[in-house]
């Protein structure tokens, strides 16, 4: 009955953080280039009181073993990277990933982060930079006389200037992309940073090497289902109150035997 104690208490803990989770989603729900994560579980270790197999007899063998599970653990949070929905909004500076792929931006200490989120700004330098001022990699820096900016699928960014005939190309924006984009690190601020489970980054040029391909004047928006994650509370609400109900049952056991006379 004790031991029904213990196991019980770890399913409610699961599901305490299940529901930390699900919370955590629902609150990014209008987050741009935002991507759900979703827990992983494992069941613990068991108590083996008879083995299959072992003797019952000298010609006998036990068909089946006496194993107690001892309950279950959360082993890992997993975001999923499937694409969200575009978002028109007609912004220049407004760029949508369609398909794999990163943004690559540096930190204020020359690290390199990567974004799904594309809605970049301009600084006074010119520069295009995140919502937190952070540098776009490779670096494009915009003319201050530039009447319109185009970003093409393939990132080529040019812009049209007075008494110019011709657009003039300013760079190119490259992408990346990971074998094991779950394996990134999230830190914040729709910014990941690369771990040594999800690889080396693979830059490319959007379109090539499995690297989506870009969509300006539109935004990615999160891929977070509010329905879906509404269901996934209920179930979760439900099993955190069984479990509980398992703890209530093993104590009226408990009491039970407590309260028995000879």
């Amino acid at each position: 009955m004790i031991r029904a104690l213990w196991i019980a208490s770890t399913g409610m803990d699961a599901q305490q953080l299940n529901i930390d989770i699900i919370s955590h989603n629902l609150a990014n729900v209008n987050t741009v280039g935002f991507k759900k994560s979703r827990p992983d579980y494992q069941d613990l270790m068991y108590q083996e009181l008879k083995s299959a197999g072992a003797s019952s007899s000298p010609s006998t063998q036990v068909p089946t073993g006496l194993q107690i599970g001892q309950g279950v653990r959360t082993v890992s949070t997993e975001k999923i990277f499937a694409q969200g929905n575009f978002k028109q909004t007609d912004n220049p500076l407004d760029i949508a990933i369609e398909g794999d792929g990163f943004f690559q931006v540096t930190m204020p200490d020359g690290t390199i982060a990567y974004t799904r989120a594309g809605e970049f700004k301009i600084d006074r330098d010119g520069r295009i930079v995140t919502s937190d001022g952070y540098t776009l990699e490779p670096q494009i820096i915009l003319p201050t006389d530039a009447l319109t900016i185009t970003i093409s699928a393939d990132g080529i960014v040019s812009v049209t200037q007075p008494n110019v005939s011709v657009p003039t190309e300013l760079g190119n924006i490259e992408l990346v992309r990971f074998v094991n984009p779950s394996g990134l690190q999230a830190i914040g601020k729709n910014l990941y940073l690369a771990t040594n489970a999800s690889g080396d980054p693979i830059i490319g040029v959007p379109g090539t090497e499995g690297i989506g391909t870009l969509a300006q004047g539109f935004l990615e928006m999160s891929n977070v289902s509010v329905v879906e994650e509404m269901v996934n509370m209920i179930v979760a609400q439900r099993a955190y109150e069984i479990n509980s109900k398992a703890i209530q049952t093993a104590d009226d056991m408990l009491q039970i035997a407590n309260t028995m006379k000879r």
